[in-house]
């Protein structure tokens, strides 16, 4: 079978957090045994009144949301945290400015983004404000037309944003990420693309004011994360991407100054693994990046979305020069978009894991909304529930929002299948 076309078609839908959010030790080598025995979901706690939610921003309207990604930002550099959020329905990109301490307003900064799926504030002209970075699927079910598009939001430094089509007519974007990658002062972008048949991680190397040249890393479906960080310490930008659409791979492009040296770090044999999610952290405070990553797809082959038992959370272990060890976190039904924080203050780096998907018709089964792994200080990691509720919650960040040092989260509902009863758009969770 030709390796860049897809194998036997599956329903399939592209959820893209963000995220941002890679893994494994001897390279080639598919599911390697887990370094320690990961905590059974049957042996989780509960944590349930560790935060309050707060509904943010505009209220649920007549149709359900579909917030496809969320993310923070102090945009207006006031010093309050504030949220950017894509609604792939509307076609919207919206600013939820915190305008003082606990007080949210909700701006629509882009109206007609075609299905916008991720969105990320970076100082794109060097002019000292933040702009904002929008990948564009063009539409957010399976298609193979080249209808994705890169958006540059430029901010006048008054919030007031002019849009830049720096790519377009292109396979679906569902990634975009900042980096100077050629180390000329000026930031490039890093994207994943999933046309469906087609696909591609890529970068975009700055040439101009609004314009870039596009280089290719991997043609290969399913691309739905990017993740920029120094992961040799070599002082230059790498990109990590996660492949998903049977291919379920996990790849590492190492920086040689413009160029790139791909290497894949890990990968299943299972075509229904489900990934869903990648984040970058230093999950072990070692100085090296790690990468966390979960699967918890739950469309195809099966013709009803739902749970896997096969879904969870893991990490791959950064140990240097360019390899990763894999270890599992734990299990998790749909789960979705990985957080790295350090949830209790306790000093260890903790996991945070959102759910779509999950078993809501069986009213026998308590299911979960938000995870806490809890890191023991030694890599072992507890399962702590910490809601149940609202559900379908495909996408979600950590900041600081309060000024008191405890992380907070904010969270985002997609909700494509019935039953629509326990819905959310936007929710603050405060310690």
């Amino acid at each position: 079978m030709n390796r860049f076309v897809r194998p036997l078609a599956r329903s399939v839908l592209l959820l893209a957090a963000g995220c941002v959010l890679l893994l494994l030790g001897s390279c080639g080598k598919k599911d390697p045994a887990p370094v320690f025995e990961p905590v059974k979901a049957s042996k989780m706690a509960n944590a349930l009144t560790l935060f309050s939610p707060q509904p943010i921003g505009a209220a649920v309207g007549e149709l359900p949301p579909w917030i496809s990604h969320v993310n923070t930002a102090d945009l207006d550099r006031d010093g309050l945290l504030d949220v950017l959020a894509c609604e792939a329905q509307g076609n919207q990109v919206m600013w939820v400015r915190q305008k003082s301490r606990g007080v949210f307003e909700e701006k629509i900064i882009a109206a007609d983004m075609k299905a916008p799926v991720h969105v990320e504030a970076a100082d794109m002209d060097g002019d000292g404000d933040l702009d904002v970075l929008v990948a564009s699927m063009g539409f957010v079910f399976p298609n193979n037309d080249r209808i994705g598009t890169v958006f540059i939001l430029e901010n006048d430094g008054r919030q007031n944003f002019t849009p830049h089509a720096v790519l377009s007519n292109t396979d679906r974007v569902t990634d975009v990420r900042a980096g100077d990658f050629n180390g000329d002062g000026r930031l490039d972008l890093a994207l994943a693309q999933f046309g469906y048949d087609q696909g591609q991680v890529s970068w975009l190397e700055r040439v101009g004011p609004w314009e870039f040249k596009h280089h290719t890393l991997l043609e290969l479906s399913g691309a739905i994360n990017v993740c920029v960080a120094d992961f040799n310490g070599d002082s230059k930008p790498d990109i990590a991407a996660l492949v998903s659409q049977q291919w379920e791979e996990v790849y590492y492009f190492e920086n040689t100054g413009g160029a790139f040296m791909k290497k894949r770090i890990w990968g299943s044999t299972n075509e229904d693994y489900g990934s869903s999610g990648l984040s970058v952290g230093d999950l072990n405070r070692d100085g090296r990046p790690d990468l966390v990553f979960t699967n918890g797809d739950g469309f195809g082959p099966a013709s009803t979305p739902g749970p896997r038992p096969w879904h969870g959370v893991q990490w791959l272990e950064n140990a240097g020069q360019g390899f990763f060890r894999y270890q599992r976190i734990g299990d998790l039904p749909g789960a979705y978009s990985p957080v790295i924080s350090d949830i209790d203050g306790d000093g260890a780096m903790d996991v945070v894991a959102s759910t779509a998907y999950s078993d809501w018709n069986n009213k026998n089964t308590q299911v979960v909304s938000l995870m806490w792994f809890k890191n023991d200080g030694r890599m072992g990691f507890m399962p702590m529930v910490l809601a149940r509720a609202p559900k379908d919650l495909i996408s979600m960040a950590v900041g600081d929002f309060d000024g008191s040092g405890k992380p907070s989260l904010i969270t985002g509902g997609f909700y494509i299948y019935p039953p629509f009863d326990g819905i959310s758009r936007l929710t603050l969770w405060k310690r």
